[in-house]
Formats: structure tokens, C-alpha cells, sequence
């Protein structure tokens, strides 16, 4: 079943038409642009196909360099204190990981290295390289490559499940010691908002059919 959707304000690449699929109930439309700030939906059961977010380019870029910046302070910075027998403790999130890996918990500091460290920067720092040159209608070189990986790592990138883990582990350890949030807590914080952000600037078939179009200027 084939049914007509109306208008898109990015760059549609040559050919067509070109179609979206409902990935609820498999019913395929011709899809046309849309509005900037609103979605298309299915016309069978209301299902949001892609979406036309406003000043898409500009929002991701912005949202991805406050993300790199902040990860400066999510790394150096302190991100809790703990005082216990009149001894204070200051735990860095890369020394954390780097604990983990050595006392006996190798599995756990590895992930959070990669979960919480690499796959965040791998994301921040991909999106800048794509999105930066787009907003002046250029693909930057490597563009699809970089841009499939983030794809891949996007899923892998739990800064908000470690930040939950964190929060319940300080329950169980107020018993035992004072715990102060650092700057690198509250930069962390942060990080999760810009990330979340940044992803959800713009639509995945947006930032395909961009590629396409500046790759074939």
C-alpha cells in the first residue's frame, strides 16, 4: 500500500521518488517534504516516519562541541570526594576505570572506559566532523565511514546508565563515608543533557540525504 505524504525542507538527492517505510506496520509512503518542525506519519497507524527538526545542522554542531568541551572537565575534574577516617579521596572517572581494570574487576573497568569514555568522544567528535562541513553544504572526507560509526556506537554510548549506577552505588556507600559531588559530577550531568541533545537535533534521514546531496556536488 502506497499513500502521499506532504513536503521536507532539506536537500532531496536526484531521482526519485523516494519512500519511507513504517517500521510498526510495513505500509510504505512517497515521502515528500515536510514543514522545518514537524513530522511525517503514518497513514495507517499515526507512527512517526522521519521528522523535519528546526535548524537541525546548527543545533547537533552546537550540541557536540559543549558535549567535547565539558568532557575536558568529565575527565580531569574530580567527580566525587570521599571523606572517611578523616582521609579524603578524590575519584577522577578515568581513574576509576583505570581501578576497575586493576583490582580484580577487569570486564567492568574496560566497559567503563568504553561505555562512558571512548564511545561518547567517538560520537561528540563524529557528529562536529559531519555535521560542521554540512552546514556549508560540504561533505568533510570520510563522511559516510565516520558517520556509520556513529551509528554503530550510538547504542553503546551509556553515559545516563552509568550516572544511575553511580547515584545508587553513593546510596550504599553514605553509610560509610561523607561523599562531596565534584566539578566532574556536575559536568558529567551536563554531558548527558548536550549528548541526548545532540543526537535528537537531527533526524538520521536528514543526515543521510544531506551526505548524499553534498557528495554529489
Amino acid at each position: 500500500m502506497r499513500t502521499r505524504l506532504s513536503i521536507l525542507s532539506w536537500p532531496k538527492p536526484k531521482g526519485g521518488p523516494h519512500y519511507a517505510i513504517c517500521h510498526f506496520c510495513d505500509t510504505i509512503h512517497v515521502a515528500e517534504p515536510i514543514p522545518e518542525g514537524t513530522s511525517a506519519r503514518c497513514t495507517c497507524c499515526g507512527a512517526t516516519l522521519f521528522q523535519n527538526r528546526p535548524a537541525s545542522l546548527v543545533r547537533v554542531t552546537a550540541f557536540s562541541l559543549t558535549a567535547l568541551l565539558l568532557m575536558v572537565f568529565v575527565h580531569t575534574a574530580p567527580f566525587i570526594y570521599m571523606d572517611a577516617a578523616s582521609i579524603r579521596t578524590a575519584l577522577t572517572l578515568p581513574s576509576a576505570a583505570w581501578t576497575l581494570a586493576h583490582e580484580g574487576a577487569p570486564i567492568v573497568g574496560i566497559g567503563v572506559a568504553l561505555f562512558t569514555i571512548v564511545a561518547p568522544l567517538v560520537l561528540a567528535g563524529g557528529l562536529v566532523y559531519v555535521c560542521g562541513p554540512l552546514m556549508f553544504g560540504r561533505k568533510a572526507p570520510g563522511a559516510i565511514f565516520v558517520t556509520a560509526w556513529m551509528s554503530r556506537t550510538e547504542p553503546w554510548n551509556m553515559i545516563e546508565v552509568f550516572l544511575l549506577g553511580v547515584l545508587v552505588s553513593l546510596l550504599k556507600l553514605g553509610h560509610l563515608a561523607e561523599l562531596h559531588f565534584g566539578l566532574g559530577f556536575w559536568a558529567f550531568t551536563a554531558l548527558m543533557f548536550c549528548m541526548a541533545a545532540a543526537v535528537a537535533a537531527i533526524d538520521k534521514r536528514e543526515l543521510w540525504d544531506r551526505l548524499e546531496v553534498a557528495g554529489s556536488k
